[in-house]
């Protein structure tokens, strides 16, 4: 039996980009003496490390085999929760607390069955999980469903975000408004608001009117921000296995000048329709810059979709300058080098940190989810980084979006920003830094917890 002081269970939803900062909290976590099982699935137990430590273990459970949110979430809260509850029960260091991602607002209830601590992890930052609160607890309406411009603002948050309506999440705005899809989203979010406490992948400097707000907004002071959780000492292993030689890869970067390269990826979840490959594809072919491209390919269960692929040809007209991987890149990797200057991201919150610690200027391309608030807050708060198009609505003419691309690489006011916030990011997570305080602060509390009666929780 271990002899930590404090299991926790960390329960990410199984997608790539919720899966690993998650377990980059549970090494975190792991560092301070804390034991942690991850709750796994057979598609994304290869991101665990078999030989990190001892106290960093898994349990795998069964794997939903689906597409949809909603689906997949039904699907855990139905087959996982009775063999979690049994689990729980008979294990010889029973959990102590339950650290689940936002998408599993259901587990307060498991937690709750354990008597235990539930904490929501949110792999977005604060900021926009400000704004998901604020959606489903006071519930704006389109005045005008007709019109997708129709503005919905947020004044109760910090710099009074507004958006269009097609920027509202879609599980808000295209389930039927009280159906039980739509009911399920906004019960799971509310539970959210009602679990014990908040562990962000964020750090204070970056999002600290936000926080304020959370706390006020929650009425607790129990809101950790823990961020950027990056492996930065081994970035070639975050996510898998390269589809690319890492050695070719930098081999090709080590022969460009610094700054000079644009580093293009939309994540490990979003498919560019055709047309918006072959937008991208002309500008990136105008833009005469050097850069890496890196897309996604779909499989068999996405075949009947509108995917983008690269187009006949693109690869010997810009041979020479142009580094093309279809799969998994090692983004870490490529963002640090010194000839990366700028990258063309979707603003997943995960690209946006990995952007912000290697002081790279960010062109934004949101799609969807929470990317328009963290493109918000990148452009219009942050001032490290500039509008490229905006899902399939606003996309510049592919030689204006060759300009914006063209003149991302040059030394310009944001990149300076850019550099500044890269140290005080890396300053949060060096020791005494601020995010470490955060994490040394969690793990007293819920060592403190662990002793306490289950009724004082």
């Amino acid at each position: 039996m271990s002899t930590a002081q404090t299991h926790v269970l960390a329960y990410p939803f199984p997608s790539s980009g919720h899966v690993i900062p998650l377990i980059d909290l549970a090494k975190a976590l792991v560092s301070r003496g804390v034991l942690v099982t991850v709750l796994v699935t057979p598609s994304n137990q290869p991101l665990v490390p078999t030989n990190h430590s001892p106290l960093l273990r898994t349990l795998l459970l069964p794997n939903p085999n689906l597409n949809r949110l909603v689906e997949i979430v039904a699907f855990m809260r139905e087959n996982h929760y009775p063999t979690l509850i049994n689990w729980a029960r008979n294990h010889p260091s029973p959990p102590s607390a339950i650290i689940s991602d936002f998408f599993l607002g259901w587990t307060l209830h498991l937690a709750r069955d354990l008597n235990v601590p539930r904490l929501v992890f949110s792999p977005s930052g604060a900021f926009a999980l400000s704004v998901s609160y604020s959606l489903w607890r006071n519930l704006p309406e389109n005045d005008n469903p007709e019109d997708p411009d129709s503005v919905v603002s947020f004044p109760n948050i910090p710099n009074s975000p507004v958006y269009p309506w097609w920027q509202i999440p879609h599980q808000f705005r295209l389930a039927e408004r009280g159906g039980p899809e739509w009911a399920f989203s906004q019960e799971n979010m509310l539970l959210n608001i009602d679990s014990w406490g908040v562990v962000f992948n964020s750090f204070l400097d970056l999002e600290q009117d936000y926080f304020d707000h959370i706390k006020k907004e929650l009425g607790h002071q129990r809101v950790w921000a823990l961020g950027p959780l990056l492996p930065l000492t081994e970035p070639e292993n975050r996510g898998g296995s390269s589809t690319v030689s890492c050695h070719d890869l930098i081999e090709w970067l080590d022969s460009r000048e610094n700054s000079s390269v644009v580093y293009v990826c939309f994540g490990s979840r979003t498919f560019l329709t055709s047309s918006q490959m072959e937008d991208l594809t002309r500008a990136l072919e105008l833009s005469g810059v050097h850069f890496v491209l890196s897309v996604r390919v779909p499989d068999e269960r996405h075949a009947a979709q509108d995917h983008g692929r690269i187009p006949s040809g693109f690869g010997d007209r810009v041979r020479g300058r142009g580094f093309v991987i279809e799969g998994w890149a090692p983004q870490l990797v490529i963002l640090s080098h010194r000839a990366v200057g700028s990258f063309l991201t979707h603003c997943g919150w995960n690209s946006v940190l990995e952007g912000l610690v290697s002081g790279v200027v960010m062109l934004t391309w949101p799609m969807g989810a929470d990317q328009y608030t963290n493109a918000k807050l990148v452009v219009d708060q942050l001032g490290v980084a500039v509008r490229a198009a905006e899902g399939t609505e606003k996309v510049p003419e592919a030689r204006e979006l060759a300009k914006r691309i063209e003149g991302s690489v040059g030394r310009r006011k944001e990149r300076v920003r850019a550099e500044e916030l890269r140290d005080t990011a890396l300053r949060a997570i060096k020791e005494n830094g601020t995010s470490q305080k955060e994490l040394d602060a969690l793990v007293k509390q819920l060592h403190d917890l662990k002793h306490q009666q289950p009724n004082t929780i």
